[in-house]
């Protein structure tokens, strides 16, 4: 099984995904085909049927209000962030920061097991 089919890995990308799209809402109001394209360019593919349940979810989260405009003689649904959507986003990015110092960056300490022996000279 390829890691990109793991369910768990696939809760770890939509909460990247969630994020994504609180930061693109928060500049400028986004539809879902504009934002399959940008994660699209981001080398992500992700389908209607998961992207627009986020969108649907964040929204009756109070953290995405949504705008019908006409565009080429169709509805289409724009997405803005909220003011809750702009509160969640700073926190998540205050959080992310530290998380990613750690993860990516490989900084931080080292918590419990060998590390705690290591420091007692064990």
């Amino acid at each position: 099984m390829a890691i990109l089919d793991n369910d768990l890995f696939r809760d770890f990308f939509l909460g990247f995904v969630r994020l994504h799209i609180l930061f693109h809402a928060g500049h400028e109001p986004v539809c879902g085909v504009d934002l399959m394209a940008e994660m699209d360019r981001h080398g992500y593919r992700i389908g209607a049927g998961t992207l627009y349940p986020l969108l649907h979810r964040l929204e009756r989260a109070g953290l995405l209000r949504c705008e019908v405009r006409v565009v080429a003689g169709r509805q289409r649904k724009y997405y803005r962030s909220t003011p809750a959507g702009a509160a969640v986003l700073a926190e998540a990015r205050i959080r992310l920061r530290e998380l990613v110092g750690e993860v990516v960056e490989d900084q931080g300490p080292p918590i419990g097991g060998m590390a705690a022996q290591k420091e007692d000279g064990r």
